[in-house]
């Protein structure tokens, strides 16, 4: 596929877009407005201007990257803007403030590449811990930590003369720099990893000094991620540190033994965190505790339930009665309104992602692009599998966003990053 045919898709997804937003109209019994204008705007500009990056900067990056993603981010927004216009307002801020990050990105390693990442390591790792602790800073600063549904995952900054609180989650954007950390350190040891040369039994282990530095950095941000009680985010970054380790290792040991540890840790955390025996309990039976606990699956439920096939179509559903659904539970407003045919789109519509990303890192040569391009795949994948497995019951609710399509600023912000950084890597493999 040209870059031609990405800008004709391009502008298909954001005709999309409109399109969903004047149905939504239309079925609330209300005229056209600007915002279907906007919406156009919005998306024309933000995967427009990631577009015309690609063309200057990265002419050979793959063509199908920003389509799928453009898909994405409209049903997403779509359903933002039939729950709630005024965080679909901010959306398109939010978009446009993201498309503008991800060009930036593509602009400064234009010349020198991904490659310069590597010579970093370090330095994104602290950022990353960095930014993983600023949620524990005391609110009585500034900028400070905020507690969220349970949850010590918010930074809050106060505009000085002003009641205005500015809020992200800085933990979106420490994924992508511990991806980054992770791919450079892989690159230089992966043969030494691959390599066994210690046995505890029957299991065979490289030398510590080796997987060391892996695992006391997997270790502080685990800790921290415990600590903020963002138990969706540690099972993310341990699935990724794991996935990652196998990509570059090849040896199945890492899975096995990440999948025993995934299952140990869940029964104690289970034994000692009374907020992790609530969220078990829903998920097993949450008609329990229909009015309390459990309320969110089962609304997410009858939202799916109801929407059978073909859905009740955009406007006509009630996924403003299910709790997070900008977030968390788009997926199940999703469900409802477009039915089984909409979910599949978009559960195909991450495959695909997944299928392409994978792909650009299969075809890499250089060992530190082959292991960013699939981290961060496997971090977009992983991530999509998670939450959307929370809202169907195959998995507890994990608390994620839904990467492109839930409402906020850093999770767009982290998308688009990921974005540019897949763009260049697929870029550079083919000059």
């Amino acid at each position: 596929m040209t870059r031609n045919a990405e800008a004709v898709l391009i502008a298909a997804v954001a005709t999309l877009a409109s399109i969903g937003v004047a149905m939504v109209q239309f079925a609330g019994g209300t005229w056209l407005d600007a915002d279907v204008a906007l919406t156009f705007i919005a998306f024309a500009f933000t995967f427009g201007l990631i577009h015309l990056a690609f063309r200057a900067w990265a002419p050979n990056a793959n063509p199908l990257i920003l389509p799928i993603a453009g898909f994405l981010a409209a049903v997403g927004f779509i359903e933002v803007f039939r729950i709630d216009p005024s965080l679909a307002a901010l959306q398109r801020w939010w978009l446009a403030i993201a498309g503008i990050s991800a060009a930036l990105v593509v602009w400064l390693l234009r010349d020198s590449g991904v490659a310069v990442l590597r010579r970093y390591r370090y330095l994104f790792l602290a950022a990353a811990i960095g930014l993983l602790l600023l949620p524990l800073l005391p609110e009585s600063w500034p900028i400070h930590g905020a507690v969220v549904n349970g949850s010590r995952l918010w930074v809050r900054v106060t505009v000085p003369f002003t009641d205005i609180d500015l809020s992200f989650q800085p933990g979106e954007v420490a994924k992508v720099l511990l991806t980054i950390f992770l791919a450079s350190y892989l690159a230089d040891r992966s043969e030494a990893m691959a390599t066994v040369s210690r046995s505890i039994g029957p299991i065979r282990l490289p030398e510590p000094r080796h997987l060391g530095p892996v695992l006391v950095a997997a270790g502080a941000a685990f800790l921290v991620l415990m600590y903020q009680r963002d138990l969706g985010a540690s099972l993310l970054l341990f699935a990724l540190f794991i996935g990652m380790l196998y990509a570059a290792t090849g040896r199945g040991v890492y899975v096995v033994s990440g999948l025993v540890a995934v299952v140990v840790a869940g029964v104690v955390a289970y034994q000692q965190f009374a907020h992790v025996r609530v969220r078990i309990s829903a998920w097993l039976d949450p008609f329990a505790d229909f009015t309390g606990a459990g309320y969110q699956t089962a609304q997410g439920l009858f939202a799916m339930g109801s929407g059978s096939l073909t859905g009740s179509g955009l406007g006509l559903g009630r996924p403003d009665l299910i709790p997070e659904a900008t977030t968390d539970f788009v997926f199940a407003a999703v469900g409802e309104e477009l039915g089984l045919a909409g979910s599949i789109a978009v559960i195909t519509a991450y495959a695909l992602f997944v299928t392409v990303g994978i792909g650009i890192a299969l075809r890499c040569r250089d060992r530190f692009r082959k292991y960013l391009a699939g981290g961060l795949t496997i971090l977009v994948g992983i991530q999509a599998f998670l939450i959307i497995a929370g809202v169907v019951r195959v998995l507890p609710i994990t608390g994620l966003t839904t990467p492109l399509m839930s409402y906020g600023g850093s999770s767009l912000l982290a998308s688009a990053l990921i974005l540019a950084l897949l763009g260049r890597a697929s870029h550079e493999e083919r000059v």
